[in-house]
């Protein structure tokens, strides 16, 4: 379900064409040392029309919002406009999500991490993959970086992959109005947002476009939500995503 609570603005500036940008939404909670990086990979796009939209879900263990709204302040040039917001009381990643995505301009926005980072053609090449297969939402092969290096596990869209378990990041260009038609992100206990999030497309019989190039990096690290909440909470997960969406064969 969708949150109304209105976050606070903490800073926003200029305008873009709905149409011909891309609002980037980034999820942020205590990654004061990951989000600099993660915002210069946006910068360094080899798109221009973007729309930058940071969500702090209220970080309590370091200055996270204050990293986000110095660099932003610093770069405001690069974006024709940019809106940094924070959550009255923390609500978790998926209502992060939910409240970037209400707040996005464009039709296309495509979702990340403050932890990961984007290779300079990804939002093109996404971009003109969506627009050209008219279709719902467009992801990409993903490298994984930090604790490990290798490449990620993306495959061409597929119920049948999807049945089986998650292989497909946040990290896509999602059009607004597919975000609307599924009802946004629901918060799952322990994780799995992103993952119970594409099954409900595949309910809504989406088409999704997959692009086999390395777009975008996932940075593995002890304290990412795969490594911690997914990894304990995955019984319970298993049994959720089992009465949210019977026809997955999770084992």
């Amino acid at each position: 379900m969708l949150d109304e609570a209105k976050p606070k603005i903490v800073s926003q500036w200029g305008a873009i064409d709905p149409n011909e940008g891309v609002s980037v939404v980034i999820s942020l909670y205590n990654y004061a040392r990951f989000i600099e990086e993660c915002l210069e990979s946006v910068a360094a796009q080899d798109f221009e029309q973007i729309q930058l939209i940071v969500v702090d879900d209220v970080s309590n263990r370091d200055n996270s919002l204050e990293v986000a709204d110095t660099w932003m302040k610093r770069n405001m040039a690069r974006f024709p406009s940019g809106i940094l917001l924070q959550h009255i009381d923390n609500k978790g990643l998926a209502e992060a999500r939910n409240t970037a995505f209400a707040a996005a301009s464009c039709e296309l926005v495509f979702v990340m991490d403050a932890d990961n980072t984007i290779l300079p053609s990804c939002l093109r090449k996404l971009r003109r993959a969506i627009l050209s297969s008219n279709a719902a939402a467009a992801f990409s092969q993903l490298v994984i970086f930090g604790s490990t290096n290798t490449i990620g596990f993306a495959d061409y869209w597929s119920e049948r992959f999807l049945s089986e378990g998650p292989y497909i990041d946040a990290m896509a260009l999602i059009r607004k109005k597919t975000w609307h038609q599924v009802g946004g992100y629901s918060h799952i206990p322990g994780g799995w947002e992103d993952y119970d999030f594409w099954c409900k497309l595949v309910e809504v019989k989406a088409d999704v476009a997959y692009v086999p190039e390395l777009l975008g990096k996932y940075r593995q690290h002890p304290e990412s939500m795969l490594q911690t909440e997914s990894a304990r909470n995955y019984q319970k997960l298993h049994n959720l995503m089992s009465l949210r969406h019977p026809w997955t064969q999770l084992e």
